[in-house]
């Protein structure tokens, strides 16, 4: 049997790496030294953002077929990459309020807030309202709405207890996936359950915790270092800058799994 093998293929045409490097552009006079610091962190955001959205969509299905030990497999994948974009951040920070500004006026209104693939995040992890998306292109904000017309990754957890035998709500199980999840006792009655009773299910559930720990982290790390380059300044693209991003912080996306802790 003959193996499909390109000969020509080498390790910069396979990675894109010429497509790659011509990706970014600075457009300050000179180039001001810091923009290209400034362009590869971002883009390098994005491409996480992109794995994160394959992981999840992934994670998703092993918890809705109820494959506990690839499930955990995948979320812990999910964790450390949340790890690394935290880590990210200490580089950006290296970049003083000075440096910054010397470029900043070129960026115009662009900003991060226009990140879909961040949107589209926040969606698969439960987000569900009509600002989310208001600000991007129609095509973008199609996709988006057809993400938060199915289940978000706390649908898929909840599916994948309730296939182990746990007792999860069946109007929980059937609620309209476009509305915002609510705390429920009756959910956190079953977690309770889950924790005591069935090892393998609790350790899903703090996989879980751990990437919403993951995310706060990041929420908060992210808002410091706006405040310590612009302060309180209005941000790129008219955004209220840290007051808006502050107002993201301690909002965790698994209520359930933390209203639980002051019950065991």
């Amino acid at each position: 049997m003959s193996e499909n093998f390109d000969s020509a293929l080498t390790y910069t045409s396979y990675l894109a790496v010429d497509e790659l490097l011509n990706l970014q552009r600075p457009l300050s006079q000179g180039p001001e030294h810091d923009e290209m610091l400034f362009i590869i962190i971002h883009q390098t955001y994005e491409l996480w953002f992109k794995q994160i959205l394959h992981e999840f969509a992934q994670a998703q299905r092993a918890m809705e077929n109820g494959d506990t030990h690839y499930s955990l497999a995948i979320l812990g994948r999910i964790r450390t990459i949340m790890k690394v974009c935290v880590a990210q951040i200490d580089i950006l920070e290296t970049m003083t309020p000075l440096q910054f500004n010397a470029f900043r006026s070129y960026l115009s209104s662009s900003s991060g807030f226009q990140s879909a693939q961040f949107r589209k995040v926040e969606a698969v992890l439960g987000r569900r309202d009509n600002k989310m998306a208001g600000h991007l292109p129609p095509a973008i904000q199609a996709e988006i709405a057809l993400i938060t017309s199915a289940n978000s990754v706390w649908d898929s957890a909840l599916a994948y207890l309730a296939k182990r035998g746990h007792a999860i709500p069946f109007d929980v199980l059937e609620r309209d996936r476009t509305t915002p999840y609510e705390a429920n006792l009756r959910v956190q009655d079953a977690l309770l359950e889950v924790h005591r009773n069935d090892p393998e299910s609790a350790l899903v559930c703090e996989r879980l915790v751990d990437i919403d720990e993951g995310i706060q982290e990041w929420r908060y790390r992210h808002v410091k270092m706006v405040e310590r380059t612009i302060g309180h300044k209005v941000g790129t693209g008219g955004s209220s800058g840290a007051g808006y991003l502050a107002s993201t912080l301690f909002n965790p996306v698994f209520k359930d799994l933390w209203e639980i802790r002051s019950r065991f």
